[in-house]
Order: structure tokens, then sequence, then C-alpha cells
């Protein structure tokens, strides 16, 4: 197969090098804004070039990846829908959830499949905690923990430009938690604080937040995330249920050292970014992407799960900025 990118940001070249040794492709041409940037990884990886993604897409690809900053998606993947190419986009698949909600639309009337990256589901340890509750090892189940904390913050540009902590970090959890338990979130209640750099209250966002969802079965999650988790990038999940708990995230990279004497565990290495603790999910997404260009698979994360996580996170900023609980029925949806 003829695989596009577009982007070559840190996300676009870790994706390029990916996309390059999977049996699947052939050949992989890569595109940017910066059209230097985008010659200068074609040259380093011995892969082809395009002056822009519209030209790539005009060229013919049999698969389209978009991995740009967040302002391009919506463009970009509007070009892979109306070229008839399977196309993959990183989250968010626009900045927005009235053009989320349009987007939506736009793939419901086509037969073009759109996968979304929500890289942890596929995740080992997510996956089988998936598992277990479909198989109801754990019996009912009654509370989540589910926690996203950076090591350290983005640089202070990129903060107005996030959508705010909820839908850039906790949004991954929203997804992660519909993914594992096979539940909608009925309703959710959050705050937030800032005791970081200026920057994050000069745009209107928070450093560290909090939410409490409930499931529409009754189901209560406990969400966090911080910009400042100086320990190490911690992200896990724990399954609560009545027969067992289930936890995500817990190996020898568990970014927390115990308080009691004589504990050992974990001993490490920490991960110290997003992509040295999803590095494995992120090949297995584009391994799965690649089989959806094939046509041998169904998108794994469509725009429309992309849209249910994104009405979340709405959810949470209104609960946040007007410090009441707020129904999920208040959150526009198709």
């Amino acid at each position: 197969m003829r695989i596009g990118l577009a982007g070559v940001g840190r996300i676009g070249a870790f994706h390029a090098e990916t996309l390059r040794s999977l049996s699947d492709v052939d050949e992989l041409v890569v595109s940017d804004l910066d059209a230097d940037a985008a010659r200068a990884l074609s040259e380093r990886l011995d892969v082809g070039f395009a002056p822009s993604p519209a030209e790539m897409l005009a060229e013919g690809v049999d698969g389209f990846v978009i991995a740009t900053a967040t302002p391009g998606h919506a463009p970009l993947l509007r070009l892979g829908i109306e070229a008839g190419v399977p196309t993959f986009c990183e989250k968010p698949v626009a900045a927005t959830l009235e053009e989320t909600m349009e987007l939506a639309k736009i793939v419901a009337q086509t037969s073009t499949p759109v996968h979304v990256g929500f890289q942890r589901r596929f995740d080992r340890g997510y996956q089988r905690a998936q598992q277990a509750v479909a198989a109801g090892e754990l019996g009912f189940l009654h509370s989540i923990r589910a926690q996203t904390h950076d090591q350290a913050p983005p640089h202070a540009a990129y903060i107005p430009t996030s959508g705010g902590l909820f839908r850039d970090c906790s949004i991954h959890d929203f997804d992660i938690i519909r993914f594992v338990t096979g539940r909608e979130v009925a309703s959710v209640y959050a705050t937030g604080a800032n005791k970081g750099a200026d920057f994050f209250s000069e745009a209107g966002d928070v450093d560290t937040a909090a939410a409490v969802l409930t499931l529409d079965d009754g189901t209560l999650v406990l969400a966090s995330a911080t910009r400042y988790n100086g320990a190490g990038h911690d992200v896990r999940m724990e399954v609560l249920g009545s027969e067992g708990t289930l936890g995500v995230g817990y190996d020898e990279s568990l970014a927390v050292t115990s308080a009691e004497p004589r504990a050992t565990y974990p001993s490490g290495p920490r991960h110290w970014s997003f992509m040295e603790r999803f590095l494995p999910a992120y090949r297995a997404e584009l391994t799965a992407f690649a089989a959806v260009a094939r046509g041998v698979l169904p998108s794994p994360c469509t725009v429309d799960d992309a849209l249910q996580a994104f009405r979340v996170a709405e959810a949470c900023e209104l609960s946040r900025h007007e410090g009441r609980p707020v129904s999920l029925d208040e959150i526009p949806s198709l």
C-alpha cells in the first residue's frame, strides 16, 4: 500500500517511522505546511515527499494519516473523505463540538472509513480490563478511578490552542472509560485549580482538574488530570467490582514512591512522556489502521466515538465554569 502522512512534528515523525516499518506499507509519502521539515524527514527516512496534502491525495494513496496540529485536523479529514481515502486522524478531529458533530454527520453519509487516534484502546492493559468487564470477572462495577498526570507542562504557546485540560488530556480517559465499560456517561461534576505557571489561568485553563462522572448504569468514576506530576508520566485506571479489582498501569514503571518501610516496589525505570508510556499502543493502532485501509477491519475508533468523548469533556468544562453538576443531556449530540 501507498500511505500518505500529513504533519511531521513529534508525533508525525514517530508515526512516519512506524508506518515505514509495517509490512503492509510499500511506500510512504510525507507532507507538512513546513515543506522544508517534510523534505528533511523524507530524506532522513528515505520516503517520498509531497509539497502538500492535497497534491499527495491527488497523486493517489491507499491510506491517509493526519498528524498535524489540531487546527489542521478537520480540513484535512474533509479532504480525505472527499477523496474516498481511508483516513487516520489524531484526536481531536476538530477543535469545537459543533465541527465534530458536523464531521460525524459527513462520515455517517459515506462509506470511507475514518479511524481516530485514541491509542489507549490498543494498550494491552486497557484491553485486558475491557475483556474482564465484558466477561463479568469483576462482578458488577461500582467504581472506577482514571487519571492522566503529565510529568511536566507543555510550552506556554500550546495552552491557548489546546482546548483546555479536560479536552486535551482527560478526553483520553473519557474515551477509554466508554471502551472498557461499554457504558455512556450520564452526568459530570468537575472542578479545577491552578498552582503552577500563570499562563494557564491567563488562557482561562487550569493545570489540575478532577471530575466525578456517573455512568448510565450508576457506576461512579473519579477522573483526575494534572500538568505537574514531577514523579513521572502517570496514566492509570482502577476498575473496582463486587468480585474483584483490576488495575491498568501498575507495573515497575509506576511513578509512585511507597511510604511504607521495606517496600521496594516499583523498581522503575519510570516513564517521562506519553510517547514512552504508550509506545507499543501507538504501533498497534497504526498496524490496525493498515488493516482498515486494506478493507479487512472496520474502524476500531470512529468519529462518533470521538464525538461522545468530546461531549463529556464539554460537560466537564461547563461544570467547572458554572460550579454545578451537568447532565450529558445538556450537551448537543447527533
